[in-house]
């Protein structure tokens, strides 16, 4: 990339630099018939009036400009076309492109640092963008061109061909945390001060409280209603224990969950810290998460709420602490909330192998059908596939 060409980014959209034959003022997909909506008459110009939607966003604002100038110089470095002459085939390229980058020296930074948009070496990218990266930057592209058509600026939005796949994807990357963040969270929480008993407890409970939201996917209404007394073991057919946890859910539907070796470790680690016996009693009462000192009462979906959201602002200020350029990274765990934990868990749940199926069942997406000599089978295999590759590794 020439020092030109990284100027171009530095510059307000407004003042861009580019040939007039990539200007997009005579683009191909230009609409026509007089019904713009808004006053802009070139590419540049329509971007711009689709950012100034987002400009009290701050975090919002800088992610969409990052996207629009990525493609806005692919398209006129890569094709030599103006954005708005961009067609479903060229995003099939721009999908191959941001997976790999190339030609590096040109698209990515040396060693994938992050330097300044003043120095020398600053590129576009870090590096391949991951699977998730990928899908985020289609839906902020189809967002910026759906806008664009709405607007009358363009006839068509070229993204709209894929958009069912992007819509069959969508439950495993809204409100996600990617697996940088889910450390970060773990990392809060095992670092929570132990000073006194009320600390230590507090402590105890959120990580408990995550154990419940992730390795069960729990929703937070099902923690508030669901109680201890619904953990019970049986013999698998080859003989061994296994625990379940049934819960009532969504729709006042029942399933079954696997209470892994790792969450009943867990379950007994918090239960004894709070004087209890190290396993539940059939039909125990004791609500899934306590408040903190002697009441047994449950807490309530809002309560349940502010914890969570008290851990996602502990684990954002403790990202802040190494380095503003972490701070939109702070910004998104700010925005989380209890059910990241249940699409984070289904993403890595099928990341790791288990069978569709099996998650499904595991979220309660299905209801369960009665019990019988087959199905108590694949309980089993889903209660072992689970065991093995859906774990929080404390």
């Amino acid at each position: 990339m020439t020092n030109s060409t990284l100027a171009l980014h530095l510059l307000p959209l407004e003042h861009f630099p580019l040939a007039a034959s990539l200007t997009g003022a005579t683009g191909r997909n230009r609409a026509t018939g007089g019904k713009a909506q808004i006053a802009a008459n070139d590419d540049l110009r329509a971007i711009q009036a689709w950012l100034a939607r987002f400009s009290d966003q701050k975090t919002t604002f800088e992610n969409y400009r990052k996207e629009a100038l990525r493609l806005l110089l692919w398209a006129t470095i890569e094709l030599g076309k103006p954005v708005s002459s961009l067609t479903h085939e060229d995003f099939v390229l721009y999908e191959k492109f941001i997976a790999d980058p190339q030609p590096r020296e040109r698209w990515v930074s040396d060693g994938g640092r992050k330097y300044p948009r003043t120095d020398p070496r600053w590129r576009p990218f870090y590096g391949p963008l991951s699977p998730a990266s990928q899908r985020q930057t289609k839906i902020i592209l189809n967002v910026m061109f759906s806008w664009l058509v709405e607007a009358g600026y363009l006839s068509g939005n070229p993204l709209a061909l894929s958009r069912k796949r992007a819509r069959r994807i969508k439950p495993r990357i809204v409100r996600y945390l990617d697996p940088g963040l889910w450390q970060e969270v773990k990392g809060h929480i095992q670092e929570m001060p132990r000073g006194d008993p009320m600390q230590t407890m507090h402590s105890l409970r959120s990580r408990w409280l995550v154990t419940l939201l992730y390795l069960g996917g729990l929703r937070i209404s099902e923690v508030a209603e669901n109680t201890m007394g619904c953990f019970f073991s049986r013999r698998s057919r080859d003989g061994n224990e296994q625990w379940w946890l049934e819960i009532l859910g969504k729709g006042e539907k029942t399933r079954l969950i696997p209470a892994t070796e790792e969450m009943m470790r867990e379950l007994v680690a918090y239960r004894c810290a709070n004087g209890l016996s190290e396993y539940p009693a059939a039909g125990e009462e004791t609500p899934l998460v306590l408040p903190l000192g002697k009441s047994r009462k449950p807490l309530t979906r809002a309560a349940l709420h502010i914890i969570v959201k008290q851990i996602f602002a502990g684990a954002a200020a403790r990202l802040r602490l190494r380095g503003e350029e972490n701070s939109s990274r702070a910004d998104e765990l700010e925005k989380a909330s209890a059910h990241w934990f249940r699409h984070t868990a289904a993403s890595s749940m099928v990341d790791e192998g288990i069978d569709i199926r099996q998650v499904r069942d595991n979220l309660g997406h299905a209801s369960l059908t009665t019990t019988s000599l087959y199905l108590h089978d694949e309980d089993d295999r889903r209660h072992s596939d689970t065991e093995q590759k859906h774990r929080i590794n404390w």
